[in-house]
């Protein structure tokens, strides 16, 4: 484990300390690593996009340097280092089993327990003089800070929730300001975790999408093939448009889409989508068969919003959980519904 840690693309050298020697990263990015970063936004590598736990540092640290923490999420990772550029300090990564920050602590996988493993098993009490680490607000959730001191001696102090704001914090005697405290979530990071939404949901619903095909062109009038190719495949392109509404739109319309519940503002925006496409394509489709294919649009666009509950700083742990207890069984009639609608119609007109 510890010779992995310098065989990662990002250390570019060793410092050598009394507990052993430590990895040195680079700060800014290369080419793999803004590939890498892409990749993970859509999906690709998204739970094996891991650092190696331990200690890590930049520039020329020695024994009064500050001690940062992070996750071994390698995203959360990149992000830290690439902020410290000419400064010198030690980055002590915790195994959050390739989990972000903030979602690590409400899972508590970076939390107290983890933190006071990773002091004792990188020796940070031999490598620096002080007794005193930065954690990351939004790590605040998971970390009790008077129990990592009595486990250790180390003092936890509450850094900014950006990465950004670190180099002002650590020069300016490690106090954030008001504005360092608060994370808002504009328009420009809703719509770069939009990727991370359409695809999973693409990856279930295309193959959902060509079994319900298939089921409708089974059970439509007029042939297999021919039902397929005339009739089957449109309320399936309501439930995708519907899908990638929710997906894309979405996080975009966050703010504005009604409801606080995120399952309510997927329902909203699904039901407008598919009205829309359900005139378009199926103009001369009777009311039941209109219907199906707008109820079980709808559901499925409800369900991939929802989904954004853990990539928004709206929600909370036990909230996204209630909603989910609401929803899901509605969520699950509702679909059921619309297809049980679509057979039937198709059922009849056969008749």
């Amino acid at each position: 484990m510890v010779e992995d840690k310098f065989k990662q693309s990002f250390v570019v050298g060793r410092v050598e300390t009394p507990a052993g020697d430590v990895p040195r990263v680079a700060t800014a990015w290369t080419a793999k690593d803004r590939i890498g970063g892409l990749g993970v936004r859509v999906g690709i590598r998204r739970m094996n996009y891991a650092v190696t736990p331990g200690l890590y540092c930049v520039g020329q640290p020695d024994k009064g340097s500050p001690v940062l923490v992070s996750a071994n999420y390698k995203l959360s990772f990149d992000h830290l280092r690439r902020e410290l550029g000419g400064i010198s300090a030690w980055i002590l990564v915790l195994d959050t089993n390739g989990i972000n920050v903030w979602c690590a602590a409400g899972k508590r996988t970076f939390g107290t327990d983890t933190l006071v493993a990773a002091i004792r098993a990188g020796n940070l009490d031999r490598v620096v003089e002080h007794r005193a680490l930065i954690v990351p607000q939004l790590g605040a959730p998971g970390v009790a800070a008077h129990l990592v001191k009595r486990a250790t001696g180390f003092t936890v102090k509450y850094g900014p929730i950006r990465a950004a704001d670190l180099p002002w914090y650590l020069s300016n005697g490690q106090k954030a300001t008001i504005d360092m405290r608060r994370k808002d979530f504009g328009l420009a990071e809703r719509l770069v975790l939009a990727p991370m939404e359409f695809v999973p949901a693409m990856k279930l619903m295309l193959p959902v999408g060509l079994l319900l095909a298939l089921l409708l062109a089974a059970v439509a009038p007029g042939g297999f093939w021919a039902a397929l190719s005339a009739t089957a495949w449109r309320p399936i392109l309501i439930l995708l448009l519907g899908v990638t509404a929710a997906t894309v739109l979405g996080p975009a319309l966050l703010t504005w889409l009604p409801g606080r519940m995120f399952a309510s503002k997927g329902a909203a925006l699904g039901l407008l989508a598919s009205v829309v496409c359900a005139a378009l394509l199926l103009p001369d489709a009777s009311w039941a068969f209109m219907a199906g294919g707008i109820l079980m649009s709808t559901a499925a666009a409800s369900f991939a919003l929802m989904n954004f509950t853990g990539a928004s700083t709206y929600t909370s742990l036990s909230g996204v959980k209630r909603e989910m207890r609401i929803c899901v069984p509605m969520q699950a009639v509702a679909a059921l519904a619309g297809v049980a609608l679509l057979v039937t119609a198709l059922l009849v007109a056969g008749r």
